[in-house]
């Protein structure tokens, strides 16, 4: 557990450019006072202790805003940014330096009993107010887009976007985690409609050029006296 904090605690600095002291970590950051009390609950919760991983977890949430159930498992370097309104379930797995924004759920989708929340790889990135539902399994380093819907499984390597969640395939090397860029993601929905738009243009202006060549009044009219 203390291992855990350790590096949750060092992560603080790797991705939050605002972070320039530890005592102000420790002293004012909600995001790491909600991870060091998940693992203090999920310590207390796998040595069987009942009752009091759960009072923790919601002590917790009055506290910082952040609500993570006990029985989740979270990996390594663990990072949440600002914190407020995140929900993470009882079921949700977590892979090593995965990074959350405000607002992110990682939720069921209904009463189901079992694995009911999602599973998240290594070096994900989950944009500000993004949900993601149910038992489905999100891959090693995918970017989710702020306020994305996600229901289905996510290759890894990926990244997601809009309502409900598409995939775009990012090519080449793993985007580095110090970016966390979850708001300037390209939309190849609204590209095919540009594209769509531009030739839709070209082509009135191909018509209109035809149209401009062929003037009425160089067509002459037929002479009515000439019995034509």
């Amino acid at each position: 557990m203390l291992a855990h904090i350790r590096h949750d605690f060092q992560t603080v600095f790797e991705r939050d450019p605002a972070a320039v002291s530890g005592i102000e970590v420790i002293l004012t950051y909600a995001g790491f006072h909600a991870i060091v009390a998940y693992r203090i609950a999920h310590w207390l919760l796998t040595h069987h202790v009942p009752v009091v991983p759960r009072l923790v977890s919601h002590l917790a949430r009055l506290l910082t805003g952040v609500e993570i159930h006990p029985a989740a498992t979270i990996g390594r370097s663990f990072f949440i940014d600002h914190g407020a309104g995140v929900v993470i379930g009882e079921t949700t797995v977590i892979g090593d330096c995965v990074t959350l924004f405000q607002g992110v759920t990682l939720g069921g989708t209904g009463k189901e009993r079992g694995k009911r929340h999602p599973t998240l790889g290594s070096h994900v990135v989950v944009g500000a107010g993004a949900k993601i539902l149910g038992g489905m399994t999100i891959g090693d380093n995918v970017t989710i887009g702020a306020n994305s819907v996600v229901l289905k499984s996510v290759p890894a390597d990926s990244t997601v976007i809009g309502v409900p969640g598409r995939v775009i395939r990012v090519k080449g090397e793993r985007l580095p985690e110090l970016t966390m860029d979850h708001t300037n993601i390209a939309d190849p929905v609204m590209e095919r409609f540009e594209v769509l738009e531009k030739q839709l243009e070209e082509l009135r202006a191909n018509v209109h050029s035809a149209q401009s060549m062929e003037d009425p009044r160089t067509i002459s009219s037929p002479d009515p006296r000439s019995g034509h």
